[in-house]
């Protein structure tokens, strides 16, 4: 995932460009700013993705931003981590060749019940949104 930080707790009118103003306000650098939002409603999820160009810029958006009072709640910042139940890729490889890649099951020996195939039930949208930040 590189140098991503998950930047949670934020309140649903948080844009991506409140987030640059902020980071630009405590002279930190991102290369992109995510904000996860709902596909349907497109209101915001409370919480998105920032890209810093090295690990010591992270640390310093992690540091300033890892419990920031913001209204009525504290944020959270922290290194972002794939998805549950997915392997980290080996090597460089493009968003979707990952996204798209087969699933592996663990125990192939159990048989599926009729109509519970894993393989043709739709990813998350959590899922969808963070192989696009990728």
């Amino acid at each position: 995932m590189g140098f991503t930080v998950f930047l949670g707790n934020l309140p649903t009118w948080v844009t991506a460009d409140d987030i640059k103003q902020w980071l630009a306000a405590e002279d930190l650098v991102a290369d992109a700013v995510k904000v996860i939002r709902n596909h349907e409603t497109q209101e915001s999820k409370g919480f998105a993705f920032v890209e810093a160009p090295t690990a010591d810029e992270m640390q310093a958006i992690i540091r300033r931003f890892d419990r920031a009072p913001l209204e009525d709640r504290l944020l959270r910042a922290n290194p972002a981590q794939p998805p549950k139940g997915k392997e980290v890729p080996r090597g460089p490889q493009p968003a979707a060749a990952v996204a798209n890649a087969p699933r592996v099951h663990p125990r192939p020996d159990r048989k599926r019940r009729a109509g519970k195939d894993r393989e043709q039930s739709p990813r998350s949208a959590f899922a969808t949104e963070l192989a696009k930040v990728l």
